[in-house]
């Protein structure tokens, strides 16, 4: 077969319509291993199969760029970057998309080569390119060059080349298409940025941050929602946050949650502003976090006791976040009645509204409840028990009712509040006080689907992993999770059939 590939191609070289032969080649390119088709692509000539994309046929482009995808692969990155340059280019500005996807992805292997992404960094016609691939129609093209050229800006040489040269100028030329574009732009330089102080220096002297933290002040409410997720991704990292604070951006989106209430378009860009509190809370502290800016978790409390749909569900979200650790537990804490309202209001959503919204509810409570077996201090566990007797006047028996109702989101969600509660002993007495709790645990066939029955077993894992649980269920409950362990969570008793001779 790795013959008739040689021949094959030699036979296309001489057609003027090689349709027939190249879907020939197409099925033997895919019947020989890649390991022989490797020893054998760099004795091949391309240039024939590339000469046929210059073509008005879809079929021969498509066969073509199949053929292609499956020889350059076997191709290293050196080689590639030393022998199909030009013909790479020339793919960037093809108008058939198939062929920009083709290009835009071996470039991408090679720029995350060490040794062959130099040849890039020498040709600025194909960096060119690769920057004007951003602008384009198609979008996977537009993310493909994005990412490679993310990864070009991985070293000193690479910075130099995209903000030391003329690059510089096309990347802001290509920024003045549409709005569609210039946040693709924005996307490279946050990535770029991220990678190192450096990085965010060379960033930030082309003017495209300040350009991106000017966009806050627009006029366009959508265009600012958007800025403010960008600026968030720059907050990813310690560098970028402290950019932001010296900037006095961090003040600003404080300042614009404050603002919120007097603005009728908040609504647009309001719940990026929290998200971009709960994220710097999650990587910085979110006890600095809430006590600077207080704006933020009052902001929280308020969309979740309010009416708005899209407002409860951010503030469910982000007040799960929060809840992911110690730290966030205890600020929410330290809000006192303010936050025992919440709590209520909590026990009142995840019963009485929409399906997904009261599933983000129960994820909420159970990251709220959730309490790591070393870190189950006394007062700890007495405010993480507080908090599920605030949710409802009978919480075993509610979320109970929940874990058996025949809606599977629901069902998961209220099996994942008692696994949150399940490694603590406050919870474990409270399991074991409820009449049939534990053989509703032990008993499969409350559990109708494979989601549902994995979410049980996590809740029997939890429980068994637990060094109080002998001790709280007594040896028979406590063999009998134990049991349900080692079965696994598919477990199927077999059921003995008797054949009865002689039957009427």
């Amino acid at each position: 077969m790795a013959a008739s590939v040689t021949e094959l191609l030699r036979e296309i070289a001489e057609l003027e319509e090689p349709l027939e032969e190249l879907r020939s080649l197409k099925t033997a390119v895919y019947s020989v291993p890649l390991n022989t088709l490797s020893e054998l692509a760099t004795g091949l000539r391309f240039g024939v199969l590339f000469s046929l994309l210059n073509s008005d046929d879809r079929e021969q482009i498509d066969v073509c760029v199949a053929i292609l995808e499956r020889l350059l692969q076997t191709l290293e990155p050196v080689y590639l970057a030393q022998n199909f340059k030009v013909e790479l280019q020339k793919g960037l500005q093809h108008s058939d998309d198939s062929v920009k996807i083709l290009a835009v992805s071996q470039i991408g292997r090679i720029v995350e080569n060490a040794d062959a992404v130099t040849a890039v960094l020498g040709s600025p016609e194909l960096l060119r390119e690769m920057i004007n691939s951003i602008g384009g129609e198609r979008i996977s093209v537009a993310k493909e060059a994005i990412k490679s050229l993310s990864k070009v800006a991985q070293s000193k040489a690479g910075l130099d080349a995209l903000f030391m040269t003329s690059m510089l100028q096309d990347l802001k030329d290509v920024m003045g298409t549409n709005d569609v574009v210039r946040y693709r732009v924005y996307e490279l330089v946050v990535e770029i940025s991220s990678v190192s102080p450096v990085s965010l220096g060379y960033c930030a002297n082309s003017g495209f941050i300040s350009q991106l933290l000017g966009e806050l002040a627009g006029d366009d409410v959508l265009i600012r929602a958007t800025a403010i997720e960008m600026i968030t991704a720059l907050a990813q990292s310690q560098h970028g946050r402290q950019y932001l604070a010296q900037q006095g951006t961090i003040d600003r989106i404080s300042n614009m949650i404050i603002g919120a209430d007097s603005d009728p378009f908040s609504g647009f860009y309001l719940p990026n502003l929290v998200k971009f509190f709960g994220n710097l809370a999650m990587v910085d502290s979110p006890q600095q976090i809430c006590e600077r800016y207080p704006a933020f978790i009052e902001k929280v409390f308020e969309m979740i006791e309010g009416q708005e749909p899209t407002m409860i569900g951010v503030g469910l979200d982000t007040l799960g976040l929060l809840g992911t650790c110690i730290e966030g537990k205890q600020v929410l804490h330290k809000t006192g009645s303010t936050f025992q309202e919440v709590l209520r209001k909590l026990g009142l959503i995840s019963c009485n509204s929409s399906t997904d919204t009261r599933v983000r509810c129960l994820d909420t409570i159970a990251s709220l409840l959730s309490l790591p077996t070393d870190q189950q201090t006394e007062d700890l566990l007495g405010m993480t028990e507080s908090w599920f007797q605030a949710l409802h006047s009978h919480p075993m028996e509610t979320f109970g009712s929940m874990s058996s109702q025949p809606f599977p989101e629901i069902h998961i969600g209220a099996l994942k509040v008692f696994t949150a509660i399940a490694s603590q002993p406050w919870g474990q007495r409270l399991m074991i006080s409820t009449p049939g709790f534990v053989e509703y645990i032990v008993d499969r066939s409350t559990a109708p689907d494979k989601t549902s029955k994995d979410a049980k077993y996590e809740l029997v894992k939890t429980l068994v992993a637990s060094k109080t649980v002998a001790e709280i269920f007594g040896n028979q409950h406590y063999l009998q999770l134990r049991a349900y362990l080692r079965e696994g969570p598919y477990f199927v008793k077999a059921v003995a059939t008797v054949a009865v001779e002689g039957g009427e």
